[in-house]
């Protein structure tokens, strides 16, 4: 992987997030692939399980929101990039997070994992409650 095919990549999965339906993940991920929402969560494991996710996850494909992105990051098949998404118009909240991204010879990704931030976030454990 270089820095162009995780370009390439988050550029068709920004696309596939502002599709209706869920029919493009086959093009994103791979059959057995990993999607871990935040980095002590479990791992949601295979294509019909991101799918079912990434359904209860958002509002549609009319969403509004903007990503912006750059990449921090690349090594043999694994990318790590910079991501800042604002949701609403106005805006209705900010995340900034990091992507591992994990991706096969084919371009598809085998291993996600988001380190989502926002506002307000606890900063440790004991924060939360």
């Amino acid at each position: 992987m270089d820095r162009a095919d995780l370009a390439h990549w988050i550029e068709r999965y920004e696309r596939a997030w502002r599709t209706a339906g869920t029919a493009s993940l086959d093009q994103l991920f791979t059959e057995q692939a990993t999607y871990r929402s935040a980095p002590f969560d479990d791992p949601v494991v295979g294509l019909a399980a991101i799918a079912e996710f990434w359904e209860a996850e958002r509002e549609g494909p009319d969403e509004p929101f903007t990503m912006a992105w750059e990449p921090v990051a690349v090594e043999g098949g694994v990318g790590v990039a910079r991501v800042e998404v604002v949701y609403g118009d106005p805006s209705l909240g900010v995340f900034r997070d990091l992507w591992i991204v994990t991706l096969e010879g084919d371009g598809r990704c085998s291993a996600f994992e988001e380190w989502p931030f926002f506002p307000g976030q606890p900063l440790t454990a004991a924060q939360d409650g």
